[in-house]
């Protein structure tokens, strides 16, 4: 679809003004798919606490070095780290995958997608606004996990400090720092399944399609990883740095594995991004 001259535009067009973000958000939001999302990430810190109570402590607890899991139920700051490890590999990779992949694709399964851009919405701009509010709910469903469960942790094991894997502690208020850092490196390293699904979500009219297939990738480079043979090529995973953010819970935090790892998701991002954008300005809209 080719850009309309400036002298045959409507008075009072403005391109930009099209598709505002609110608009988008408000359409998001009101799908049932967010608020199942949501109702999952917010349940899971008591599925977690039950399981617990009726399993007892974890074992490790008061030996001096203990493991995130066995160090869960030590206070809220612990338990909150617990539900971003045993969440990271997988449950925190769907919503990213869902927000990011139904965007374009549901518009084209829905048949709405060629009237969107003859309103006239620029494909640009389209795109940008879609990829905004998809980035925007897969940060809040990053945040409303810690946060539930930091609220939840605190009501059942106390607001304690932070007992580290590596032995020491951090006080309460070193903590909520330190996992804010785990939280926005866990949302910078889920740009390559965003860019992924995004990108998937304009080369296909099938939502399912784009949201298994980033998902699906996403477990691919995670196998990958563990393939030792690999060797060195494992470092352009991005998966080989998903759980760097760990480096963070030590007395003195670390940055190389983070750094290295927000590198290569970066870059990952970017290439799928510029994909999504350059093969839907070209592709012929029928949907």
């Amino acid at each position: 679809m080719t850009a309309t001259p400036t002298a045959a535009r409507a008075p009072g067009y403005r391109p930009r003004r099209t598709l505002p973000l609110r608009v988008e958000a408000r359409r998001q939001l009101r799908r049932r798919r967010t608020l199942v999302i949501a109702a999952v990430l917010a349940l899971l810190p008591f599925v977690l606490v039950a399981a617990f109570a009726i399993g007892g402590d974890p074992e490790g607890r008061g030996n001096g070095r203990i493991t995130l899991m066995d160090g869960a139920t030590a206070s809220g700051g612990n338990f909150a780290a617990t539900a971003l490890f045993v969440s990271a590999g997988f449950l925190l990779v769907v919503p990213v995958a869902l927000f990011c992949g139904d965007t374009v694709a549901s518009e084209a399964s829905w048949s709405s997608l060629r009237y969107l851009l003859a309103a006239p919405v620029p494909r640009a701009r389209l795109l940008l606004s879609k990829l905004t509010v998809g980035l925007l709910f897969s940060a809040a469903a990053m945040l409303l996990l810690p946060l539930v469960a930091l609220a939840v942790g605190s009501a059942a094991y106390g607001w304690g400090p932070l007992q580290l894997p590596t032995g020491g502690a951090l006080s309460a208020g070193e903590a909520v720092p330190r996992l804010a850092v785990v939280v926005g490196y866990l949302f910078v390293s889920q740009l390559v399944t965003a860019a992924l699904a995004f990108w998937l979500s304009t080369v296909t009219d099938a939502p399912l399609g784009a949201v298994g297939g980033a998902v699906g990738l996403t477990i691919v480079g995670n196998v990958l990883d563990q393939v030792t043979a690999l060797g060195a090529w494992r470092n352009v995973l991005p998966a080989h740095w998903q759980y760097s953010w760990v480096d963070a819970l030590q007395p003195r935090m670390e940055w190389s594995g983070m750094i290295q790892g927000l590198a290569v998701s970066v870059a990952y991002a970017l290439v799928l991004g510029a994909l999504a954008f350059r093969g839907f300005a070209r592709k012929d809209v029928v949907s």
